[in-house]
């Protein structure tokens, strides 16, 4: 251990995916044998108390209010952003511009545009880069893929995903920078990930043919009235992949009592996938070959035989959770900062979903199929 170079961290919010972010570096370094001596550097917040209180908390060194000065500090050799969506680009340009690696959570920025400047930047910088997809660090997503891949389940001919929670359900939820237009709905929002998911497993999608709706026209807007809403709380599309296989995706907000839906159903010639975020450490396969009478979908327990589920527990069955994916997803950053695998989940990636975000949005607008190969 002592003979590994430093990584000293710098990490720019503190809420939820702050947190996030936080914790999985504790697991990582104590499942992981990673290429660096990790050490929790900075925490910027809103604050210079938030930020003090934070890092006391989440075992950051000090913190600081001023976001400018974490990603210029020379202690600093990478930055993790997970600060409201509309400010990721500033964060993460500045970042870039004075030499650091560069996490980003995802949406990776408000537009298309502002998301392929941020690629550009990470490639004339040569940075590695990671925006936060940790679903697709998944056990059981990568072997979905790797049944798909192998023509276990035949030609695959239909694809059916969603993402769908219930925290903006109450129509008396304060507007937010998720309802903000720049960079705001659900589409940006949980169709994100929907849309990764979907890429990950199937292969570029070549054209769409989306719909979006704001069900909650007005929310409060904290100062005792209300503010109309202009962004998506339920978005669909209908999907052409290149492989052949049509589909179709949902991203809702407003799904009344779902907490974490976040699932796939693909459908082959030979065969089937089932899978759901609730239960994420299952996936449910089903073979036209099994005999008559012996057919089902049967379930397929997350276990040491489904790397890296091994480094965590030693028994199969009992389940790795949200921070432990959040854990894999560092750890993979990590050996691409090291120079010993490539980017996971680079900024071109994030880009190239920010797309079809607003691909999605677009056919929405103008009622008809948009390409995007």
């Amino acid at each position: 251990m002592t003979g590994k170079p430093l990584l000293r961290v710098g990490l720019i919010g503190s809420g939820f995916m702050g947190r996030a972010h936080a914790f999985a570096y504790g697991i990582a370094q104590k499942v992981f044998d990673l290429p660096f001596r990790v050490e929790l550097t900075v925490l910027a917040d809103a604050t210079a108390e938030a930020a003090t209180r934070a890092a006391q908390e989440l075992g950051f060194a000090r913190g600081t209010g001023d976001w400018r000065a974490l990603v210029t500090d020379p202690d600093v050799d990478v930055v993790h952003v997970t600060a409201p969506n509309a400010l990721h680009r500033e964060m993460a340009l500045a970042a870039l511009a004075a030499g650091k690696a560069v996490h980003c959570e995802k949406p990776l920025a408000p537009t298309a545009a502002e998301a392929r400047e941020m690629a550009q930047a990470a490639a004339r910088a040569g940075a590695v880069t990671q925006v936060g997809f940790n679903y697709l660090c998944n056990p059981m997503l990568r072997l979905a893929r790797e049944i798909i891949e192998s023509g276990e389940i035949g030609e695959i001919r239909s694809y059916r995903g969603i993402h769908a929670e219930d925290y903006m359900a109450d129509a008396a939820t304060p507007f937010s920078f998720r309802n903000d237009p720049v960079g705001g709905g659900v589409m940006a929002d949980l169709g994100s990930h929907a849309l990764a998911t979907a890429e990950f497993l199937m292969g570029p999608i070549t054209r769409l043919l989306g719909d979006a709706v704001t069900a909650i026209a007005e929310r409060p807007d904290g100062r005792g009235g209300m503010r109309p809403v202009q962004t998506d709380d339920i978005a669909r599309a209908h999907l052409r992949f290149a492989c052949g296989a049509s589909g179709s995706l949902e991203a809702s907000w407003i799904a009344t009592g779902r907490k974490m839906q976040h699932d796939f159903e693909i459908h082959g010639s030979k065969g089937a996938l089932l899978f759901t975020q609730e239960r994420l450490n299952e996936l449910h396969l089903y073979l036209t070959d099994d005999p008559a009478g012996r057919q089902g979908f049967r379930r397929i327990e997350a276990g040491p035989a489904h790397p890296p589920y091994g480094r965590f527990c030693v028994a199969p069955g009992h389940q790795l959770g949200f921070n432990d994916l959040k854990a894999i997803e560092i750890a993979g950053f990590l050996e691409a900062l090291a120079g010993r695998a490539p980017e996971p989940f680079g900024f071109a990636a994030g880009a190239r979903i920010q797309a079809l975000v607003e691909a999605v949005l677009q056919s929405a607008r103008e009622g008809r199929w948009v390409e995007t190969a």
